[in-house]
C-alpha cells in the first residue's frame, strides 16, 4: 500500500496488512484483510479513527491467519 503524505500512524497501522510475505494458503485468508485497508485508505482522512480501525483490521486478520495455519497443521497431524 502507498502511504505517501499520509499521517506516520496510519503508514505504521497499514504495514501489519501486507501478505506478500505469507504461504499462498494464507496468502489468501488475508488479502481482503488488505483490500479493505486499502479501501478506507482511498476513501478515509488521517484521524485517530482511522488509525484505529486499521489497527482492529490487522488484529482481525492476525486471528484469522493464525486459525488458517492452526487449522492446516492440526489437518496435517491426523
Amino acid at each position: 500500500m502507498d502511504t505517501t503524505g499520509r499521517h506516520p500512524s496510519t503508514a505504521q497501522a497499514v504495514r501489519g496488512l501486507a501478505y506478500d510475505h505469507l504461504p499462498a494458503h494464507l496468502q489468501e485468508v488475508s488479502k481482503p484483510f488488505h483490500d479493505l485497508g486499502q479501501q478506507l485508505l482511498d476513501r478515509l482522512p488521517d484521524d485517530p479513527e482511522l488509525s484505529a480501525a486499521l489497527r482492529k483490521l490487522r488484529e482481525a486478520k492476525d486471528c484469522a491467519v493464525l486459525l488458517a495455519a492452526i487449522s492446516e497443521s492440526d489437518e496435517g497431524s491426523r
